[in-house]
């Protein structure tokens, strides 16, 4: 339900937000029935203003239908579209640089996060187009980063501040994305340049397989808000993500070192669980949760909100384009 519909004077849009959601996520409505096109100045007034101030909008009822116009509504906004390199969970490019959202079984939860908070590279914007509504569930929750950064307990977000992350990854051994689909390229030579130019470790391991270690951020500050934000996906990554049996079985067969993904401190010592979970919960705490429409558009600043997947029945279609690189 929409409720505190603001008119503005001579626009083609209105803004609301969603009842008992306070200001995230800002919706973004015409105020008659309209092709985005017609309604792109107001749009993008309205996003220049307030993205960076609530975090995310939703644009419903603009007609956007199929990728391909998706994609046209992303590049509206002045900004190259990325690729989706270095990828941790399998995606496919269905138009351009328009990409599935993450292509897991309609059975598990994608926790809350911000898209490529596992590197030192990321987009700064994303967007995230309803083409098919699931029966049922199906959401991409979203929260607001910066809540959770105040919210995280001061002596655990100071150790995570103090002595970052450090990523590691084992692909090519049927456990994860193998290498070529990571990096996409068939190329080792490559592989070895992206990696040199990202402050990435790699290291050849037999039967054709890669292990990487990267050292990133636990938080960082917004370039332009000057605001804290908690930014990595160390709850994700780490091995207590896992359920206990599957996390069992998977270390007892090829050992820690060779998990697909794990993460610990910088200085390689281990994360204590309990400050994860407590990671977890507060994020759980601050998640907003509403239902997709089909044709809804929903565009973050990728810094300061995360997002997530539910569990869904039925057949569902997002897709998702990245813009202006950090970098």
């Amino acid at each position: 339900m929409l409720i505190q519909k603001e008119k503005m004077v001579d626009s083609s849009v209105s803004t609301c937000q969603l009842e008992g959601q306070g200001l995230l996520p800002l919706v973004i409505e015409p105020r008659a029935e309209a092709d985005w096109r017609t309604c792109f100045a107001d749009i993008k007034q309205v996003i220049d203003a307030q993205l960076e101030k609530v975090g995310g909008v939703l644009l419903r009822g603009f007609q956007i239908t199929g990728e391909k116009d998706f994609q046209e509504f992303a590049k509206a906004f002045g900004e190259e579209l990325l690729s989706y390199d270095y990828a941790s969970t399998p995606r496919s490019n269905v138009e351009g640089k328009v990409y599935t959202s993450t292509e897991y079984p309609s059975h598990q939860v994608i926790p809350l996060h911000n898209e490529q908070a596992y590197t030192l590279s990321w987009p700064m914007r994303i967007w995230f187009c309803s083409l098919k509504v699931a029966e049922e569930g199906g959401e991409t929750p979203i929260a607001d980063s910066r809540q959770i950064y105040n919210l995280i307990d001061p002596d655990i977000r100071a150790r995570f501040e103090q002595k970052k992350l450090m990523y590691v990854r084992n692909y090519g051994n049927g456990l994860d994305l193998p290498w070529e689909k990571a990096f996409n390229t068939e190329s080792k030579s490559q592989v070895e340049s992206f990696c040199k130019e990202n402050q990435i470790e790699f290291e050849w391991l037999n039967d054709d397989e890669l292990r990487t270690r990267q050292v990133c951020q636990a938080t960082i500050t917004h370039p332009r808000t000057g605001e804290k934000v908690w930014f990595n996906q160390a709850h994700l990554f780490h091995v207590s993500n896992l359920q206990p049996h599957v996390r069992e079985t998977l270390i007892s067969i090829v050992g820690e070192e060779n998990l697909p993904r794990n993460v610990y401190y910088g200085d390689g010592s281990a994360i204590d669980e309990k400050d994860l979970d407590h990671v977890r919960q507060v994020m759980d705490d601050c998640e907003v949760k509403f239902l997709w429409e089909e044709g809804d558009v929903m565009m973050l600043d990728n810094m300061l909100t995360a997002h997530a997947r539910g569990t869904f029945k039925g057949e569902r279609k997002v897709v998702v384009a990245m813009a202006e690189s950090n970098q």
